[in-house]
């Protein structure tokens, strides 16, 4: 009994410090450090890599997307920290997603920023590399494609992510059902934080990414 409760008591923990470690506001800190303001009151208000690109520079937003797809990657990761026992796999997976669902939390409402953060996508990039390692490679080049014909970051990401339960159904032919459930959940999330852009795509006042400086 002692230890079905330091097990449980372990896997809370690491829900908890997933949540903390999606709360690093990565684009937060680095436009203070960097250049003495803060990302949220400039160009689209959001404190994500694409807005972190447009304010503090390419090289800046790059490191913002990194980041951040590692407190994806970190957060997911730590499922195997965990005392799961014996768990299966399915339920390893679901603890899995719980774990990279928390660090989402955490950077769309960041307990180091005043709950106020980004979309979240870049740390899902981070869960579904480590999820879907394959469908992950086949996802980028969709998004590379339409982003860099487009050069709409926002419609790469949702092309990206309406293609995720395709590849993983029937390319992959990934059966495991809560990884099934968790990529159609992705096709859904994705439009619905991406609600403005997808406004301002269809009235044609969306920003594009410029390869200049």
């Amino acid at each position: 009994m002692l230890l079905i409760a330091e097990i449980y008591l372990s896997m809370a923990f690491m829900v908890v410090l997933a949540y903390l470690l999606g709360s690093i506001p990565t684009a937060v800190w680095l436009g203070r450090w960097i250049k003495g303001l803060d990302v949220r009151e400039h160009g689209s208000g959001n404190a994500g890599a694409t807005n972190a690109m447009r304010v503090l520079g390419p090289r800046v937003g790059l490191l913002v997307l990194i980041i951040d797809a590692l407190k994806g990657i970190g957060a997911v990761s730590l499922g195997h920290l965990a005392q799961t026992g014996d768990m299966q796999a399915e339920w390893f997976a679901v603890y899995q997603m719980l774990l990279g669902a928390f660090a989402i939390l955490g950077h769309v409402f960041p307990v180091f920023a005043s709950f106020k953060g980004g979309k979240g996508i870049a740390t899902l990039v981070g869960i579904i590399f480590i999820l879907f390692p394959e469908a992950f490679l086949i996802c980028l080049a969709v998004f590379l494609t339409v982003f860099l014909t487009t050069r709409y970051v926002s419609l790469g990401s949702l092309a990206a992510a309406i293609a995720l339960p395709v590849v993983v159904i029937w390319v992959k032919d990934i059966t495991l059902m809560p990884k099934v459930l968790f990529a159609v959940l992705v096709a859904l999330f994705v439009p619905i934080t991406h609600l403005n852009n997808i406004r301002r795509l269809i009235s044609g006042k969306e920003n594009r990414i410029s390869f200049r400086r």
